[in-house]
């Protein structure tokens, strides 16, 4: 399925190579399509990734090794040991430190020739206009819906292209977005998902998991759209979605056509709440009626008579769990068909992963009758964190 045609490179060439630079980039240099003339346009191009995890590591790395003169890096958040199944920029040793700094190391071991730009913050619409002036194209891998819209928004107002990937459990996503594209598709995000599912419909890749090497399947076709939007050969996939399923190893390509009752965007906006991490009732049931790992501890030390309730899924429980806990996953209480089986005559105290899903049942559990029933903020993590560290956190 074709996209269009090539686009002009986006790129002007640099100068010159150094003797040094053809040597490395020689098995470029040998491709037709590529040669001198693209070489130099990778080497003056200036490219910022929006997150340094499980998509940013193998595009970041990539983009190193192919020459991209300059990098700009936005993350603002520390290595886990957690990220390290997938998160491949990052070693053991980096632990504890920025992800941001712990990837410039790496790529500096990839490529000295290669300039990075850090930019170790919370990306907002208060700075991401003045982040994304200066890059001539943007990569997104980042994995919430909030981040994803204000990439694409600050991309539209700047007429800047931008490569999106996403990535959930075994199947991975990818498109390039460019409103002002010289071809004429004049494609954004918004004409994908013109609005963002409803909150707590989508489980983040911490809630549902993601096969790590899954992201260097993904990684590199963002690379890849990178390098030919740069050099100008190829036909990059705008207008284009191609969906991945590693399970059944099977590529398959949607077209992707502008959408005309997308409105036009000319400011930035409250992305938090445009998308809501939980939904309205969600907030409103959890304020006054969440309580702390370490309250929750206090309840099983004076011997209260009291449900706890686990609202995550049978996977997640076998991870660890809160001793004493009862497994009743979220969608079978918000659909109705666990209601029967919590106690009438006792509290009961909600608890997941962090405390998003558990806020959606505690919601759910109040308009059903259960109105003392609480949810534990910070979920099984705060437990782990406060409480119990000897148990594994995920």
């Amino acid at each position: 399925m074709s996209g269009g045609t090539t686009l002009p490179p986006l790129v002007e060439p640099a100068p010159e190579l150094s003797k040094e630079e053809v040597e490395r980039y020689s098995r470029h240099l040998i491709i037709p399509d590529v040669g001198m003339d693209g070489q130099k346009r990778l080497k003056n191009a200036k490219v910022l990734v929006v997150g340094g995890g499980g998509l940013g590591s193998p595009a970041l790395l990539y983009l190193a090794a192919a020459g991209v003169g300059t990098l700009g890096i936005v993350e603002f958040d520390e290595v886990d040991t957690s990220n390290l199944q997938r998160q491949i920029i990052h070693g053991v040793s980096d632990v504890g430190k920025s992800k941001a700094v712990s990837a410039k190391e790496s790529i500096a071991e990839v490529n000295p020739y290669v300039t990075v730009n850090l930019h170790e913050t919370h990306l907002s619409s208060e700075n991401a206009l003045d982040i994304f002036r200066d890059y001539d194209l943007i990569l997104d891998g980042t994995d919430n819906f909030a981040t994803r819209y204000l990439v694409n928004d600050a991309a539209v107002i700047l007429g800047k292209p931008y490569v999106w990937g996403s990535i959930f459990r075994f199947e991975g996503q990818a498109s390039v977005f460019w409103e002002d594209a010289p071809n004429g598709l004049g494609l954004n995000y918004r004409d994908l998902y013109p609005e963002p599912p409803p909150p707590g419909m989508v489980p983040s890749c911490a809630e549902g998991g993601v096969l790590g090497v899954l992201c260097a399947s993904i990684g590199s076709i963002m690379v890849n759209e990178a390098i030919k939007l740069i050099t100008g050969i190829g036909e990059p996939i705008l207008g284009r979605l191609v969906v991945y399923d590693a399970l059944e190893l099977s590529w398959r390509q949607v077209k992707i056509r502008k959408d005309p009752s997308t409105p036009k965007i000319t400011e930035l906006i409250d992305y938090e709440a445009f998308c809501g991490a939980v939904s309205e009732d969600a907030q409103n049931a959890a304020a006054g009626n969440t309580i702390t790992a370490k309250e929750l501890k206090a309840k099983f030390d004076a011997g209260e008579d009291f449900a706890l309730i686990d609202v995550r899924e049978q996977h997640e429980y076998e991870i660890v769990n809160i001793p004493g806990a009862t497994l009743i996953p979220k969608d079978r209480i918000l659909s109705g068909e666990a209601l029967a089986e919590l106690p009438q005559d006792k509290p009961i105290v909600l608890h997941c992963k962090s405390g998003g899903r558990s806020a959606e049942a505690l919601a759910a559990l109040h308009k059903a009758g259960f109105s003392d029933a609480v949810h534990v903020g910070g979920g099984v993590l705060s437990w782990v964190r406060e409480i119990d560290p000897s148990l594994p956190s995920y």
